[in-house]
Formats: C-alpha cells, sequence, structure tokens
C-alpha cells in the first residue's frame, strides 16, 4: 500500500464558531506545515456563497441547460477556492515536495474552527498553478494523488481504535411521506463487502447466524432503537440510510435524518446531529460492558454535510457527530443521487472490511463516483471528517493482516469442513474437488497480493513473516489434498509441499534469525526427503548446523520475550527439539528432548488458555507429527507434547 504524507492546514479566526457570516472583508489565519501564517480572505458573501451552492441541488429539471449550468457552477466555486488554496505558499511547497515522492499518496487535513467555512465545497477544487494537475480537480487528479478530511479542532486528540472486530449496525428508515431508501441495495454491498470473513455455510439457517453476528439490521428504524443498539452492543462501523431533511431550530433552519418516530408511528422524526450524537455516543460503562464508541459512521443522507446556518452553535450532522467523538464520520454536503450512494456504500465498506487505509478509500471513492455517474457532481459531494492519531497507520496495517489472516482461515475452514475434519461429517456433494481447488486457487491469490504489498516489500521482518504464512499455507493445501478425496493427489501433496518449502527458504534468506521459519523449513526438508532410503544421514549432515543455529538464537531471544511472543517461541522450541531426530548432532538426547518438549508445552498452557489459538495451533502441528507425517524416530515425542497440551483424544494413524 502506498505511503501516506500528511500535510494539515488550519484556517482560524478570532471570535466564537457561530454567529459569523461569510465576508470578503473578514481575516482568516492560514497555517500550514513548519512556515509562518498567512493572512486570506474568501471572496464570499453568505447569501452569494447560498445561492451558488443552491445551483448544485439538482432541484432544476435536468435539461441539457440545468446540467451545463451546474456543470458551469461547479467550476467557477473548484476555481476560486483553488486560489484561495492557492495563496497558502507551504501548501504549494509541501504538495511540490509530495509530488517528487513517487508513490506516495497526500492527505491534506483541513482543520477549521469557524462554521461558516464549513459551508465551503473545499471538495469542489480545482488544482491551482503550480499544484499537481493544474487545471484538473485536485482531489481527482492521478499525477500526485490528494485527499482531504475535514476535523474539528480539539484540545487533545481523539482516541482511535481501529483493530476491532468489525461488526456494523445498518440502519433504514422509510417513514411516512417519503420516497423509498434502496435499502436492499444497501444490505447486499454490505453483505458483498463481509462475504470474504463470514464462514461458508449448506445450510441457509447456518449461513444466517454466520451473517448475523457481523451485520445487525434496525429497519424503520427510530432514534430510541439506534440509542438501545449502541448501548447493547459494541459496534465498529455504523451505516445510516435515509432521507435528509430541514427543520427549524431556535428559529434557524437545519438538516437532519428522517428517521421513524418513537412515539407516533409511521411518522417522521427529523433528527438533528446532536440528538443522533447522543444516541450514537452517550456514557455505555452504567450500561453495559462495551469497550468503545463507533469508529466509523457512514450517512447515505442527503445533506449530512451541510452547514444550513451560521447563526446559532451546531454545524452540520457530520460535524456534530465528529464533534461528540465518532473518529470518521463519512456524509455528503449536497443531494446525493441513489446509485451514487450504492456505490458509496459499496466501495466504502468492501475496502475499509478489506484492511484499506480510509484516506485511500476516500480517494478512490471519488474517482469511482466521477467514471460511474458522470453527469452529476456526487463524487465532490462526499466529505469525510477524520481524526488521525500519530500511529494511526500502524493501526490499520495490523487491522489490514489481521483481516489477511482471518479471509485465508475462513477458506481453510470451509476445506475442512468439506474434507470432514471439522465438527460435522463432510457434506455429499458432487463439486467438492472443484470447490476445493477454487479455494486453493483463492488462498493462493491472497498471500500474493499481500506479499507483494509496498509495506512488507520494504521491511525484511515482515516480508519473512508474510513468506513463512504462504509456506504455512502451502502446507495445509498439501495436507488438505493428502487427506481428501481428490484425483492425482499424491502430484498435488507433492507440489504444494514443495511450494512450501520453497517460501520457507525465501523467508529464511530475507530474515536470517527468524527461528520459526527456520524451524518450518527443516520441518518440511524433514517430511519430503524421509521417504527416500538413506535419507536421514544426508538431511543431518547438509542441515545439522542449521537446526543448531535455530536452536541457539531460540534460547538466545526466549528470556526477553513475553506474552504471545513468549508462547510461539515456545511452541517452536519444542518442534525444534522434535526435529532434532533428524537433524541433531552426536550429542542430542531423545529422552532429555522428551523433558524439554513437556515443559515448553505446560508452559504454553500455562500462559494461555485451551481454547486459545496458540493452543489449538501448536496442538494442530504436533498431531500432524503423529498422524498423517508420522515416522518412527519422532512419533514418541509427538505424543509427549500432546500429552502436556492437554489433547485427549490422540488417534495415530
Amino acid at each position: 500500500m502506498p505511503a501516506i504524507r500528511n500535510i494539515k492546514l488550519e484556517i482560524l479566526r478570532s471570535g466564537p464558531s457561530h454567529n459569523q457570516l461569510l465576508s470578503p472583508l473578514t481575516p482568516y489565519l492560514v497555517l500550514c506545515g513548519a512556515e509562518g501564517p498567512v493572512t486570506v480572505n474568501i471572496p464570499f458573501e453568505q447569501r452569494q456563497l447560498l445561492t451558488r451552492l443552491d445551483r448544485l441541488r439538482y432541484s432544476i429539471k435536468d435539461t441539457t441547460v440545468a446540467q451545463s449550468q451546474r456543470e458551469a457552477e461547479l467550476r467557477d466555486l473548484g476555481e476560486i477556492i483553488g486560489k484561495i488554496f492557492g495563496r497558502v505558499p507551504a501548501l504549494l511547497s509541501e504538495l511540490g515536495g509530495a509530488r517528487s515522492e513517487k508513490g506516495k499518496i497526500v492527505h491534506l487535513r483541513l482543520s477549521l474552527s469557524a462554521f461558516e467555512l464549513s459551508a465551503l465545497p473545499f471538495e469542489t477544487a480545482i488544482a491551482a498553478d503550480g499544484f499537481p494537475g493544474s487545471g484538473s480537480p485536485l482531489f481527482l487528479q492521478t499525477n500526485t494523488p490528494v485527499t482531504m478530511t475535514r476535523e474539528v479542532r480539539r484540545g487533545r486528540p481523539l482516541p482511535v481504535e481501529w483493530n476491532r472486530p468489525p461488526k456494523i449496525l445498518f440502519v433504514f428508515a422509510n417513514p411516512a411521506g417519503v420516497a423509498q431508501v434502496p435499502a436492499e441495495k444497501h444490505l447486499n454491498a454490505l453483505r458483498r463487502a463481509i462475504d470474504p470473513w463470514v464462514p461458508v455455510k449448506d445450510n441457509p439457517k447456518d449461513k444466517l447466524h454466520e451473517i448475523k453476528k457481523v451485520i445487525t439490521i434496525l429497519p424503520e428504524a427510530t432514534l430510541d432503537q439506534i440509542r438501545q443498539a449502541c448501548i447493547k452492543d459494541e459496534y465498529t462501523h455504523v451505516h445510516i440510510l435515509a432521507h435528509g431533511a430541514s427543520y427549524e431550530h431556535a428559529g434557524d433552519r437545519r438538516y437532519g435524518v428522517a428517521l421513524c418516530s418513537s412515539s407516533r408511528p409511521g411518522e417522521m422524526d427529523i433528527v438533528g446531529g446532536e440528538r443522533l450524537a447522543i444516541a450514537l455516543t452517550m456514557d455505555q460503562a452504567k450500561a453495559s460492558t462495551c469497550r468503545g464508541r463507533p469508529t466509523v459512521l457512514s450517512l447515505a443522507t442527503c445533506d449530512s454535510g451541510n452547514v444550513k446556518t451560521v447563526l446559532t452553535p451546531g454545524g452540520s450532522i457530520a460535524h456534530e457527530i465528529h464533534a461528540a467523538g465518532i473518529p470518521w464520520v463519512f456524509a455528503s454536503q449536497f443531494p446525493l443521487w441513489m446509485r451514487a450512494s450504492n456505490i458509496f456504500t459499496e466501495v466504502l465498506y468492501t475496502r475499509l472490511l478489506d484492511g484499506a487505509d480510509p484516506r485511500m478509500v476516500l480517494h478512490e471513492l471519488r474517482q469511482n463516483l466521477r467514471t460511474s455517474c458522470p453527469r452529476t457532481h456526487d463524487w465532490a459531494s462526499i466529505v469525510a471528517y477524520a481524526t488521525v492519531p500519530w500511529n494511526f497507520e500502524t493501526q490499520v496495517g495490523d487491522f489490514r493482516d489481521k483481516q489477511t489472516r482471518s479471509k485465508i482461515e475462513t477458506k481453510f475452514a470451509r476445506i475442512d469442513d468439506l474434507l470432514g475434519n471439522g465438527k460435522s461429517p463432510a457434506p455429499e456433494k458432487d463439486n467438492v474437488e472443484e470447490e476445493m481447488k477454487t479455494l486453493c486457487t483463492e488462498i493462493r491469490q491472497v498471500l500474493k497480493e499481500w506479499r507483494e504489498d509496498p509495506v512488507a516489500l520494504s521491511n525484511p521482518k515482515e516480508l519473512s513473516e508474510r513468506l513463512g504464512l504462504s509456506g504455512a499455507s502451502e502446507k495445509r493445501i498439501g495436507i488438505a489434498y493428502q487427506t481428501g478425496q481428490v484425483k492425482n493427489n499424491e502430484q498435488l501433496v507433492l507440489k504444494a509441499y514443495r511450494k512450501s518449502c520453497e517460501f520457507y527458504l525465501k523467508a529464511v534468506k530475507t530474515e536470517t534469525t527468524n527461528h520459526w521459519v527456520i524451524t518450518q523449513y527443516l520441518s518440511m526438508l524433514a517430511i519430503t526427503s524421509l521417504d527416500s532410503s538413506g535419507e536421514m544421514s544426508r538431511l543431518k549432515k547438509e542441515y545439522g548446523r542449521l537446526w543448531n543455529a535455530a536452536l541457539q538464537i531460540n534460547q538466545w531471544q526466549l528470556p526477553y520475550t513475553a506474552g504471545r511472543e513468549r508462547i510461539w517461541a515456545n511452541a517452536t522450541l519444542a518442534e525444534l527439539y522434535l526435529l532434532g531426530t533428524v537433524f541433531g548432532g552426536e550429542e542430542y538426547r531423545k529422552e532429555a528432548a522428551r523433558v524439554e518438549i513437556e515443559l515448553c508445552c505446560k508452559k504454553i498452557t500455562e500462559l494461555c488458555e485451551p481454547d486459545e489459538f496458540p493452543v489449538k495451533s501448536t496442538t494442530r502441528q504436533f498431531l500432524r507429527y503423529a498422524g498423517i507425517w508420522c515416522r518412527e524416530e519422532w512419533a514418541e515425542l509427538a505424543r509427549a507434547a500432546l500429552d502436556s497440551l492437554g489433547y485427549s483424544e490422540l488417534n495415530v494413524r
């Protein structure tokens, strides 16, 4: 994934946030990078800007003249805003520096304190002279990709916990008097987005049960139902599909979300940003054990990013919800076509759940809307309020890695079901072999893309881990073919095992101190070679020193490990002692190795619960040594390991 260069642009003025109209006479202080402040004036009167924005509302009959008028207005506004950006020399310098860094995307963080500035459609900006893509929309050009988010200026950073198991709340409403919303299309988009992580089930009821673990639906939703749902459970993503509507508050017109009324069934309740923010972010500590607020809120709602009035405290719906503590809020500052809202949902959730950086997703979304909805300006309508902490890229990277691993595990779980290796018997299906091969191809494709990620290519440690996981996956594919009823399985098994060896060897060469990949490489060498007579002495002679090196590295590093790292180090050490039956020198003693294996396995069970993944994974590996990889040399040690891990259902072939 391309690296991201952050540029913060702050626009300030004196006085309170509200009760100030736009005027060419008002000076604003602009801060960017390490350069000094610049004073700029916004060349709009408040009434003039509102009149021009009204021309972008699709309210004029959609004739050739009306469309050309909107396009001309959009272009004119974009050029004016581009010139405002162009008056900041530091911004020009920062973008110029980013242009020389090929492969980077620029994230422009626009921090605003004045409500009247929030009404400006900054997203329409046309790149001024000297900017990347001069003369074209700044946030669509591809010379130096630039994406922009807005943020509320605050005293302390808003906490962000991006790396959480996804759980989505889908809210939609069709109160009386409004047109139907495309709820089914949005639900299908969400369903497709989560599909790679939903266990495959042949029974529709079982499948629905798995889907409900990830998506909760609130049809014809009321504000009280949203509040209760957020109290009851912890949602990482909330997607709201409803019409936007205006309402009067303290004598001013504001925009809200048209939900169903809690007290008058079927009637409309226009919910403003303040009320919706309370429902989504109210104090949950007293009501449940939920650990956090939603990380992402997406509003497929017209005018959810639009500021109708600046006279009283508040702002747009998106602004108020972001100010209340939701780190990422995606909204629309103009009316949004239904087709655009479908694309918005599909692209946003597919890419976010896949682990893409939301700043990249925002740029992709604008380009997608521009190409798929050519007769609209919905690409400029999308706004994002965002908080980006100092470790955000690390959080996103960790989430992406976890989602990739989970995607692979979901496919392997399906292979286990097809072979009857899970809790349920193997299904009686005619296309088991074909589905298995498809799953294996998909696993290999996911891993290929993961290995080719620029983050991995620039980090030897990370690349070694991914090569190691690729080797482990090929090993599991070989085991699946070895235990399944597949034609020509011997050739498929051998091919997978050889690929596994190749990946492990590449991992060893990439990071020579990674004792886990060395161990797995030695394991696959032993498994693929011991069927031939006379191989034992050759393996010991050629790879004995490598085995000894892995043992020494592990023993040196083990005292300095903690938590999960210590668990995995003990698992690797136990496996190394088992492989000593093949690679160990004259000083190797099987009985002493057995004691060490039992000690390592007992430490694993002390450090985590029996149903946790490290115990299951280590047990699964030793089951292979005791089962399909059984050799006289290590059979006794494999049984000792399984006994120490608490496995009581050993069935050695």
